[in-house]
């Protein structure tokens, strides 16, 4: 339903001079006055009582916030480079938690060299709301979208699904690093961070690149004590889902330079939709 709101929405939204990819990926894409090279444009939000709880460490609401735009932008090969930071506050929130929101943001600016320039405030009736809007860069041939998966190619996922809401969600790593290996080292087809859930995430990989897919419940990686729905429909993993030739499977495995974090192929790209797996569905906003 999430999905087909936001078409309804922005179906006949102008995308303006320059745009090079509009609504639909994870980041919009855009001209670059540098040769070569393209703009990366996200925003993202968290809410109280939707992303976090009311007590949630604050320093962990500020990490989460920026991550979670860090995280789409290393799922189109990206690297960040500004945010600018908005905020909307009830009037009995303390400015001492504030301040520790912002510690939060900073922490991980630093991690991910990230400069925060600038935003917004304002005042909330009741919950706490920040959204940052992040820029980055990649380079052309380095661009990946989610668009591009073929029939026949190969389904990888990093690291491990499920238990998001055993605090992971708050604390997890963008996998910022590995992306920009990924696109630098081999021709990804599509790719994209999974943040609604396994079972959301990869039908949309399908639906944007035409194709089917089918799956190996058996290998998809598993956190501990997790089951293989809660795999699939959690949410907030944060890991990446990508598609590549079957070809440079061998090749992935053997040169993959971050021994800590698990690479599991878990299925491949088929021709047709009606080809795919039944998944259950993971988190919808406006189910």
């Amino acid at each position: 339903m999430e999905d087909a709101l936001i078409d309804q929405l922005t179906r006949s939204l102008p995308q303006g001079q320059g745009t090079f990819v509009g609504i639909g990926d994870d980041c919009a894409v855009t001209h670059s006055p540098r040769k070569g090279e393209l703009l990366l444009l996200k925003t993202d939000c968290i809410v109280e009582g939707i992303h976090f709880a009311k007590d949630a460490a604050a320093t962990q609401v500020g990490w989460k916030a920026l991550c979670r735009a860090i995280s789409d932008i290393a799922a189109c090969g990206g690297i960040p480079t500004h945010a600018l930071i908005t905020f909307a506050a009830p009037p009995d929130l303390p400015v001492r938690w504030l301040k520790s929101a912002y510690r939060g943001l900073a922490r991980a600016a630093r991690q991910f060299e990230i400069g925060i320039v600038g935003g917004e405030s304002a005042r909330s009736p009741k919950t706490f709301f920040l959204s940052v809007t992040l820029i980055g860069r990649v380079l052309q041939r380095h661009l990946v979208l989610r668009s591009g998966a073929q029939p026949g190619d190969s389904l990888f996922v990093t690291g491990r699904l499920g238990g998001s809401l055993r605090g992971h969600h708050l604390r997890f790593t963008p996998r910022l690093w590995e992306a920009r290996w990924l696109t630098a080292h081999f021709p990804i087809h599509a790719m994209m961070d999974l943040s609604d859930g396994l079972g959301s995430d990869l039908p949309r990989m399908a639906r944007a690149s035409h194709t089917g897919f089918k799956i190996q419940p058996q290998s998809i990686p598993k956190n501990s004590g997790c089951s293989f729905e809660q795999a699939l429909t959690d949410g907030e993993d944060y890991e990446l889902l990508f598609a590549i030739s079957p070809q440079n499977e061998k090749l992935l495995f053997k040169q993959w330079p971050f021994p800590r974090l698990k690479l599991t192929k878990i299925g491949q790209m088929t021709a047709h939709p009606k080809q795919s797996s039944p998944l259950p569905p993971g988190y919808d906003h406006f189910k």
